[in-house]
């Protein structure tokens, strides 16, 4: 009941549910021109805050299920080069890349044989547990610095609900 429990909890956590904005939220109807805009004092793009999201995101993802995998450097294999761009196709396909990592990790999460709380063989006693709460924290870090971004770029939708 305990494991039941938690399996459902980090199903919630990894999906934004709670006390943090859902990524399917900030990014709804984001527009095409703004992708590569840059905010005021802020030297990075909204494709860029997502691209970081995929590219640490997948890089944990392939570190609990691959004992071959190796991590990019860091920073550098975590974020966009700063002058790097992104189509609105691109953009797209950054937001359905993440979804569908996030969505691995959650069947991982759901699959009731695998132990949440045990070390993964490959690394220094790790467990699915806390490296799906380390997505998660990222994610809803990250998450809502997109949504600050969008509200101080003026790209909400007008009829979006300013209460929320």
């Amino acid at each position: 009941m305990a494991t039941e429990s938690l399996r459902r909890e980090l199903l919630e956590l990894l999906d934004g549910h709670g006390a943090h904005m859902r990524f399917e939220e900030a990014v709804d109807r984001f527009p095409d021109d703004s992708v590569n805009r840059r905010g005021p004092n802020v030297d990075y793009t909204p494709w860029h805050i997502l691209e970081h999201l995929r590219l640490t995101q997948v890089d944990i993802l392939e570190y609990v299920r691959d004992p071959d995998y190796v991590s990019p450097p860091w920073p550098a294999g975590y974020w966009p080069d700063r002058d790097a761009t992104a189509t609105p196709a691109q953009f797209a396909e950054t937001i359905e890349a993440f979804l569908g990592d996030r969505a691995t990790l959650r069947a991982m999460v759901a699959d009731e044989s695998v132990d949440l709380l045990a070390p993964i063989p490959w690394t220094p006693g790790h467990t699915l547990l806390r490296e799906v709460r380390i997505v998660a924290d990222h994610n809803a870090y990250h998450v809502g610095e997109f949504a600050i971004l969008r509200q101080v770029m003026g790209t909400w939708p007008a009829e979006r609900d300013s209460d929320d």
